[in-house]
């Protein structure tokens, strides 16, 4: 591990200004046109803000909270608030007006930066019960015309005040810089809370840092790549490619327009590097599966023999074998006909690092994209660990594993299996729960409560969550998320739940994918009207049994689904059935679904 320079994050970031100045930092689509950000006008833009935050009283030790998509006024407001010695923190912006309440009242945040008026309006509908909060920052300013103007002031107003206090103390914002030390808390991040309200891990500068240099090194990044920033910045995973590496290597981060648009910004951006979570990689793999399904019988045809020639290929090059000179020149071929339009496709052709990380995904789905030439690493980290821990590095990939650990982590498996995690990168606790620190860190090992096996390579697996691993009546122990991974490879099932635990035998309820499925039945003309409509549909039901066969001939016959239930809804964050970041509450479905799963089980 490179040793630390006990830098700050505003210090690190000083530098990086003063070495690539007039070089890209930024680049965000503006009404379709890119816009460039340089390293200078980036900080211009912080040390303005910073010092507006100074002017409307934001002082050390405060917290600020963010609620906005990822954009570059997200980096400004962040870095600002660190730079002055604040606390920042990042609230999903799809999260309903209870959740965000829940952590701004928490976090004890005293301003509030919303990107508009949708994010605003759920700060002000529960204004009265934040009693610490003293500012609401908008980014757009659209449809607030008639809202309080006491309390809410627009993103430009406020790097107007900096504007005014820089005319009287130029120096100021450099001051307040100098006054930070590396063992400072800068930031914290909220975990999804699947189990239950979600918990502000701490994070110091010196966390920060280990965990920049460590994963640079272990992705071998450089100041020519390139990022895409569009998963939310308040996960950790994200703040890794939008923040830290970009700051400590000086490499471009592009924002996308959206979540919804990732695929078509990635073909615009075609990015060097690439963070994608599991749905993600199963989006890219079905939309190519269900083209090819409407192509005609000759490209079907080839895209089947160039596949089995991708996955020969593939699994070798997994395998460290040689690759023989007929297999080589037939993937080229396939290469030229069809797997470059296919990386084009989805925009990751020119990528030469993909990572698969916040979640298990399954091998098949990896292999895929390997087999079309796209080589996917997979990586673990989590909130308190400051974000990645373990990746494949350079050719050892080993599919299904997380590989091995970076250079600032220590690790060791505990009698029952769970994985223990020690270095400078974990975090400094809980804010305010002192007691849940205190079981998550025993004689500094961070307890990441997943069950892990280690391989006679050293490639780490993990297995689950400990205490999501299904015991059956008969005493087995299932690992659930290694079934329902095989299940979403199909493309027309979008979640999975499996249950068994204390039963007889493993069910499970299935979440068919709306679009795909869609498709098929008005391909088969199988008239449908909405989400449960179609869902209801035997023919559906008979489509996802063959899914369902298919997984069960992976496992063991005790791992098998013997019975499923097809959900009639799609499972909803609003509804509290998944985390702001798509994770399944097991709790809430067991509870909320209780009916369907007894009559799986015919109790």
């Amino acid at each position: 591990m490179a040793e630390l320079t006990g830098r700050t994050l505003p210090r690190v970031f000083l530098d990086r200004v003063a070495e690539c100045g007039n070089e890209i930092a930024l680049r965000e689509k503006d009404f379709g046109i890119w816009k460039t950000i340089t390293w200078n006008r980036y900080l211009e833009h912080v040390k303005l803000f910073a010092m507006g935050l100074a002017s409307l009283g934001f002082k050390r030790g405060d917290h600020l909270a963010i609620i906005s998509e990822n954009s570059r006024q997200w980096l400004y407001a962040d870095l600002a608030c660190i730079s002055l010695g604040g606390i920042s923190l990042g609230v999903y912006p799809t999260s309903p007006y209870p959740e965000v309440k829940y952590v701004v009242h928490h976090s004890d945040s005293t301003i509030v930066v919303c990107e508009d008026q949708e994010q605003t309006d759920k700060i002000l509908e529960v204004i009265d019960e934040l009693p610490r909060l003293k500012k609401i920052i908008v980014k757009d300013m659209k449809g607030l015309r008639n809202y309080p103007k006491d309390i809410i002031i627009s993103f430009k107003e406020v790097e107007k005040f900096g504007q005014q206090l820089e005319k009287t103390r130029p120096d100021f914002f450099l001051e307040e810089v100098k006054k930070a030390d590396p063992e400072d808390i800068c930031i914290m991040i909220y975990t999804s809370g699947t189990t239950g309200p979600p918990k502000g891990a701490m994070v110091s500068h010196k966390n920060i840092e280990a965990t920049a240099w460590a994963s640079a090194e272990a992705m071998e990044v450089s100041k020519n790549d390139t990022v895409v920033s569009y998963l939310p910045l308040c996960h950790v995973a994200e703040q890794i490619f939008s923040l830290y590496l970009p700051l400590f290597i000086g490499n471009t981060v592009n924002f996308a327009e959206s979540i919804a648009t990732i695929q078509s910004d990635l073909r615009e951006i075609a990015p060097t590097m690439f963070l994608g979570v599991p749905r993600i990689w199963e989006k890219l793999h079905s939309s190519i599966t269900i083209n090819i399904q409407d192509a005609g019988r000759f490209k079907r045809r080839l895209f089947k023999n160039f596949m089995t020639i991708g996955y020969k290929k593939a699994n070798l090059t997994l395998e460290n074998k040689t690759i023989n000179l007929w297999l080589a020149l037939a993937w080229w071929a396939g290469y030229w006909f069809m797997f470059r339009a296919l990386q084009n496709y989805i925009g990751l052709r020119k990528a030469r690092m993909c990572l698969s990380a916040a979640a298990k995904v399954s091998p098949e789905e990896l292999l895929f994209l390997h087999a079309i030439g796209i080589r996917i690493k997979e990586g673990y980290g989590m909130t308190e660990c400051t974000g990645l821990s373990f990746i494949h590095m350079g050719d050892d990939i080993k599919l299904g594993t997380v590989g091995k650990p970076i250079s600032c982590i220590e690790y060791k498996l505990a009698g029952d299996g769970e994985l223990m995690k020690k270095g400078p990168s974990i975090f400094m606790g809980y804010y305010k729960n002192p007691e849940a620190t205190a079981k998550t860190i025993i004689d500094g090992w961070l307890m990441t409560e997943d069950i892990a096996t280690v391989d006679e390579d050293g490639h780490v697996s993990i297995v689950d969550r400990k205490k999501d691993i299904l015991i059956t009546s008969g005493g087995k122990n299932i690992a659930p998320s290694l079934i329902e991974n095989e299940l979403k490879v199909s493309p027309y099932i979008k979640e999975a739940i499996v249950l068994g635990d204390g039963r007889k035998f493993i069910s499970a309820l299935i979440q068919i994918d709306f679009d795909n499925v869609g498709k098929w039945a008005t391909n088969r003309q199988l008239a449908y009207t909405t989400f449960k409509s179609l869902s209801s549909m035997s023919q559906v039901n008979e489509l996802i049994q063959k899914a369902v066969n298919t997984t069960n001939a992976k496992f063991a016959r005790v791992e098998n689904i013997r019975k499923f239930l097809l959900l009639t809804k799609e499972l909803d964050h609003d509804d509290n059935e998944m985390t702001a970041t798509m994770k399944v509450r097991r709790a809430t479905i067991y509870k909320k679904f209780a009916k369907e799963i007894d009559m799986i089980y015919d109790v």
